[in-house]
């Protein structure tokens, strides 16, 4: 027997369903995904603390989940909402049902909602407050609780999701990587190791002073969540890191910090990119590219005029920059998800572009 639920939306928007996975109540900023597959790296991927996903693919869960699948230990979003929900998985490298993997966790879902209509709302109207409950149906205790939720603006979730202390990811290769974990995906790491790198992940806080110390070939800025105006301990030490001349790669909330570090400025997206289906044109060889991207904010490109940066990459849906690269440092950085490889390998070259600056900085 199906358990009513709700999404309340801060606005007053009210869409019902049912409830699958932890019976309860949670809050976030609500937003959507518009992949087809891959809910649970989505799950998985930190970059969605402090959220309620929409999937609009019409139904979630056929395919099951897995161990291996993981982009981090654990679910960080608070809230997942689909049209469908597949209690019964096919699939040979299903483990255990999605559901169950939800529940683990205590993350409610809720399923059986308009999902068409919740993501043109959300488009028309913009990302805004939620909260999905299986326990409270009354409008006005739930819209109070919806906007008591912290606004994303101004947030640091970086240093949340954030690895507790250093570790060694891959042993010491050719090339020694020092990975910055602002809620790192493990897809981005295996890449790395991939490519040749040893990887040593230390935590968002990291002095860089301490980093140089590790005398690393190159230093990865990672993706992550929340606002990246407001994780100003990283703006300040990718300043240094820049400064000192090693070779830095950034993704996603990586990127947004290397432009902040340079000067430039961020804001927030309407209803933000997330899916993966996004095109980006590489200005440098004029080729597009389809993408993966989970982001709310984007630099602004009006603050890079003056800035000692070329823009290497442009969404061709809104044109907000996708890349940027330093005019004479080996410091680079996309906005999107190379490792996701939704072209299925349409990005994979960037990943052997920071092998590449780190080839050459150390022939100097």
């Amino acid at each position: 027997m199906k358990n009513p639920a709700v999404l309340l939306l801060e606005d007053g928007s009210r869409f019902d369903g049912f409830g699958f996975g932890y019976e309860g109540e949670a809050t976030g900023e609500s937003c959507f995904n518009t992949a087809l597959t891959g809910y649970q790296e989505i799950i998985t991927d930190p970059s969605y603390a402090g959220q309620i996903v929409t999937m609009t693919a019409p139904m979630i869960g056929n395919y099951g989940a897995n161990s291996a699948d993981m982009e981090s230990a654990a679910p960080k979003l608070r809230g997942f909402v689909v049209r469908e929900y597949s209690r019964q998985p096919e699939n040979w490298r299903a483990e255990f049902p999605l559901e169950k993997f939800l529940l683990k966790h205590k993350i409610p879902g809720i399923e059986g909602v308009d999902t068409r209509r919740l993501t043109r709302h959300i488009r028309d109207n913009g990302a805004m407050r939620g909260i999905i409950s299986s326990l409270d149906f009354d409008k006005k205790s739930l819209l109070a609780k919806a906007r008591a939720a912290p606004q994303m603006t101004g947030l640091d979730l970086a240093g949340k999701v954030t690895a507790k202390k250093a570790y060694v990811y891959s042993a010491k290769q050719k090339y020694q990587v020092v990975a910055y974990d602002f809620g790192c995906k493990q897809s981005i790491l295996r890449l790395l190791t991939a490519a040749g790198c040893g990887v040593t992940v230390v935590p968002a806080a990291t002095p860089a002073e301490e980093t140089l110390a590790l005398k690393p070939d190159g230093i990865f800025l990672s993706n992550g969540p929340g606002d990246p105006a407001a994780v100003t301990y990283a703006i300040e030490n990718t300043r240094k890191l820049i400064a000192s001349g090693a070779p830095v790669f950034g993704i996603c909330l990586g990127h947004q910090i290397i432009a902040l570090a340079l000067g430039a400025q961020t804001f927030k997206l309407k209803y933000g990119h997330r899916g993966g289906n996004q095109p980006v044109l590489d200005l440098t060889t004029g080729k597009v590219e389809i993408t993966a991207q989970n982001h709310g904010f984007a630099v602004d490109p009006g603050s890079l005029k003056a800035l000692p940066v070329d823009i290497t990459h442009l969404n061709l849906n809104d044109q907000t920059v996708e890349g940027l690269a330093h005019k004479t440092k080996p410091v680079f950085c996309v906005q999107y998800h190379p490792e996701a490889s939704p072209g299925p390998h349409d990005a994979g070259y960037l990943f052997q572009r920071f092998v590449k600056y780190m080839e050459k900085a150390g022939k100097k």
